[in-house]
């Protein structure tokens, strides 16, 4: 499966390290906008355990939007940027 995550966090250093977290699931494409391909419903909970291990639930939040691959190809955008790199993620 295919998400997309965001996230508003208060703090700069609990930022960072969910930055840090969130890269070693997917790529940044925007500040706080993350794509992560290839995530099976064990990645994907590893993936919020630890995120949720560093935020404060109280005043930060993190969206996890799924996304199908009939979904990825209708992405759209304006600007700069580039689609997301769906063809690239296979399980093995």
């Amino acid at each position: 499966m295919f998400y997309l995550v965001c996230f508003d966090i208060v703090d700069d250093r609990v930022r960072q390290r969910v930055v840090k977290c969130l890269k070693s699931f997917g790529q940044r494409v925007q500040k706080s906008v993350f794509e992560c391909g290839d995530l099976n419903e064990e990645r994907f909970l590893k993936m919020k355990t630890r995120i949720e291990d560093i935020i404060n639930s109280d005043e930060d939040t993190v969206r996890y939007y799924p996304l199908c691959k009939g979904c990825l190809k209708n992405v759209e955008f304006s600007g700069i940027g580039e689609l997301p790199d769906h063809g690239k993620y296979r399980i093995v």
